[in-house]
């Protein structure tokens, strides 16, 4: 009896293993009025548009589950309305993209054996071309490593390179066959997608309606660095009674401008702390391993929790730099301003004082994080005008300040104020607002042992090289 049960199991097992394998019938969406959130950037005659497609979107598109796999699709449209001849480079959007090949050999478990040639040449028929020829408009998908909350997206158009009529060997190049003299060699479009899944807090972030009602006052320079002076020197907790950790950080930009900015310098979105989210990070807590979108505790200014949070993840759930946003009831050049909170995590240790029962360790030397962000965005070109202004926790490292968790840290109880430039900027055109000068962000954590790595250049013996 056990035998023959056994020997009977043996092709209802098959069947169930075959059974998300047995049909494979792909409904092309009709793009782009299908799509979601389709983003289009134009420069002169180039127009570039850009969507990433939901899971289900995906499986309809190519019969296939694309979550399931770790994959993502990206829609793009080039119009390409001028007389140059240009060339999309893929791995500037990203270096570990796949090619149609290696994403269909990914997918195609979840298809019948008879259908996986058909599977592969969707995924080289979808696949937008690399040369995209003057008037012309090209479209296709880039399959991408899938990523949860926003992707930052830089496409790059390259025109192709000519050399002047005095270089070129053989017959000469005729005027109409030169290129355009005034035209750029490169053409970059970047975006920032938002993946909105339900769970993400900045799909609550509702700035038209934070102060409803009120006039807030636009002010001057002078009167933002008075009022940026005078705010409490820390977040708090939920009933307002203690301090956390320090609010040092100013950005002035719009909502959209800064979660681009930040997007782009490798910030992401985080998850709000809900059943699901808190069982996710509990198990990476335990398993050590990433959730490059985790929930960020809540802290409060202005009498409300952070309207906005976001994150540099790394390999591991215990390492990340975080950041909270408030939008101050204030504005500075028609723009809002947003009191901030960065540091960086270090660690994880359980608590009773967070809905999660565990919490991050963080660095103590806070303005190496704060240092860290104006760099990043440096880095990416979207700093206008920065200073610094006082006002944050100071603290030194044999008397720090403590958090709401007990950790220490210590400061020059500075604040980084940035004022962001819509579009990238070169670095030789950033402004210094002059206000206060900062600590070393590393110098001021050193004890005098450290001295010994900086010294003076020595002289020169004056009879040296005679």
């Amino acid at each position: 009896m056990v035998a023959a049960a056994r020997v009977g199991l043996f092709p209802v097992l098959m069947l169930a293993l075959a059974g998300c394998a047995t049909t494979f019938e792909p409904q092309r969406l009709a793009t782009p009025d299908e799509l979601r959130d389709v983003q289009s950037k134009s420069i002169g005659d180039v127009t570039v548009s850009v969507s990433i497609l939901t899971d289900e979107q995906a499986r309809r598109h190519f019969g296939v589950d694309f979550g399931r796999h770790g994959l993502q699709a990206l829609w793009m449209s080039v119009r390409n309305g001028s007389d140059r001849r240009l060339w999309f480079i893929r791995n500037m959007l990203d270096p570990d993209f796949y090619s149609a090949e290696e994403a269909a050999l990914l997918v195609q478990g979840d298809v019948p054996r008879d259908a996986r040639p058909a599977l592969h040449q969707l995924f080289r028929d979808e696949s937008i071309r690399v040369q995209l020829a003057p008037q012309t408009v090209s479209e296709g998908f880039v399959f991408l490593p899938r990523v949860e909350g926003g992707r930052y997206v830089d496409i790059r158009l390259q025109g192709d390179a000519y050399l002047e009529s005095s270089q070129v060997r053989g017959p000469a190049v005729s005027p109409s066959s030169a290129a355009p003299t005034r035209a750029p060699r490169e053409l970059r479009f970047d975006f920032a997608l938002p993946l909105p899944d339900g769970d993400f807090d900045y799909e609550q972030l509702d700035p038209a309606h934070t102060y409803s009602g009120q006039v807030l006052p636009n002010l001057t320079l002078d009167e933002l660095r008075a009022t940026l002076e005078r705010l409490p020197c820390c977040a708090l907790d939920a009933d307002g009674e203690r301090e956390g950790d320090p609010l040092n950080v100013v950005i002035v930009g719009e909502s959209q401008d800064v979660l681009n900015s930040l997007s782009r310098s490798g910030w992401s979105f985080t998850h709000r702390i809900d059943f699901r989210t808190v069982r996710r990070e509990i198990g990476a807590a335990i398993g050590g391993s990433a959730y490059p979108v985790a929930p960020v505790s809540s802290l409060y200014v202005f009498g409300r929790k952070q309207d906005v949070a976001l994150q540099r993840a790394r390999h591991s759930i215990a390492q990340r730099n975080h950041m909270r946003l408030w939008m101050a009831p204030f504005r500075f050049e028609e723009r809002p301003v947003w009191i901030g909170q960065v540091s960086r995590d270090i660690g994880v240790k359980a608590t009773t004082k967070s809905p999660t029962l565990t919490t991050h360790v963080i660095d103590p030397q806070v303005d190496l994080t704060r240092e860290y962000l104006l760099h990043s965005l440096i880095g990416q070109g979207f700093v206008d005008r920065f200073g610094f202004v006082r006002g944050s926790a100071d603290g030194t490292p044999s008397q720090p300040r403590v958090n709401l968790t007990g950790d220490p840290y210590h400061s020059d109880g500075m604040r980084l104020v940035v004022m962001l430039a819509p579009e990238p900027i070169p670095p030789d055109e950033i402004r210094s607002l002059l206000w206060e000068q900062s600590a070393p962000p590393i110098a001021e954590g050193q004890s005098k042992a450290a001295e010994r790595n900086v010294r003076p250049i020595e002289a020169a013996p004056a009879n040296q090289g005679r």
